[in-house]
């Protein structure tokens, strides 16, 4: 797992990885509402997409608020879907979502976030040359840009410009950024998926060349996606069966559309996330209680 001396401070700290999945992330926030239930504590979180999203509540220790607010505003036209698809060009609405919400109607508490102590890391992809990059948001309110990038998925979502860089969905260059937490060292990694067992991702068949044809980079990386989460479900498999990490991923398919509205669903697919966490409790428990030793490691 390890490469170099540098990375030694983080062989006893734990990484969670945090795949999307739009509103199947709901059931990595049924696990993240197990581990603060359970005051269980990681050193660094790295979120892709609904996984950034939905991970920041685990930072600022708000036990249930993803589910609460999908279900409450799942029928609001303002919230995320075709209204605010054809009337602003996101089909997460900008205003409600990262303005509105986190700020008046369920309070993201930035305070709490930004004074946790956990790393906190989302996925993005830069559209110019179609490369990942990991951005450490420390501050919830000024840095929320980043995290809107993070999930604005491709063909529903405009360009996120931030410092002159045009960014979109993490998800397009690095959906299950296992290998970066190995990368920064850290000796125990849980990943939390959003597909159940036995899924695999197909080649895309959607229009990249055609309408982003501007940014071949990027087309190049959206074209090849499938073949990087394939081999990280791999390298997930190979750890995991040394007990490396710890993958949880749905044990029950509860088929949902990215963006669900059956109110059942969402709440489904939170609970899945729920018991399949207290399952591996103990587990998870003994896991991050062990200590690695740095010899084994080189």
């Amino acid at each position: 797992m390890m490469d170099s001396e540098n990375k030694y401070n983080n062989i006893n700290k734990v990484a969670l990885v945090l795949e999307g999945g739009a509103l199947r992330g709901l059931y990595t926030a049924g696990v993240l509402d197990v581990f603060m239930q359970n005051n269980i504590k990681v050193d660094a979180i790295i979120g892709v997409s609904a996984g950034a999203l939905f991970g920041i509540n685990y930072k600022s220790k708000q036990i249930g608020r993803a589910l609460r607010y999908n279900l409450k505003y799942a029928h609001d036209k303002r919230y995320m879907g075709m209204y605010s698809l054809l009337t602003t060009g996101n089909i997460m609405n900008k205003k409600f979502c990262f303005d509105t919400l986190v700020n008046k109607l369920d309070p993201l508490d930035f305070e709490t976030y930004n004074n946790s102590g956990v790393d906190f890391y989302a996925v993005v992809t830069n559209v110019g040359n179609g490369n990942a990059e990991y951005i450490k948001i420390s501050n919830a309110a000024s840095e929320m840009e980043y995290l809107r990038a993070s999930g604005s998925m491709p063909f529903v979502s405009r360009f996120v410009e931030i410092d002159g860089n045009k960014y979109l969905d993490g998800a397009i260059s690095d959906p299950i950024p296992l290998k970066k937490a190995l990368e920064m060292g850290y000796g125990k990694i849980i990943v939390v998926q959003t597909r159940p067992s036995g899924y695999f991702k197909s080649k895309p068949w959607m229009p990249y060349g055609l309408v982003y044809k501007k940014y071949p980079e990027f087309v190049k990386t959206a074209k090849e996606v499938y073949i990087k989460y394939n081999e990280t479900l791999d390298l997930i498999s190979k750890y995991e069966s040394d007990g490396s990490i710890i993958a949880l991923r749905p044990t029950k398919n509860i088929k949902m559309k990215r963006i669900e509205k059956n109110l059942s669903k969402l709440q489904a697919i939170y609970e899945v996330g729920i018991k399949d966490c207290n399952d591996n409790l103990a587990k998870i428990k003994e896991y991050i209680a062990k200590d690695i030793n740095i010899n084994v490691m080189q």
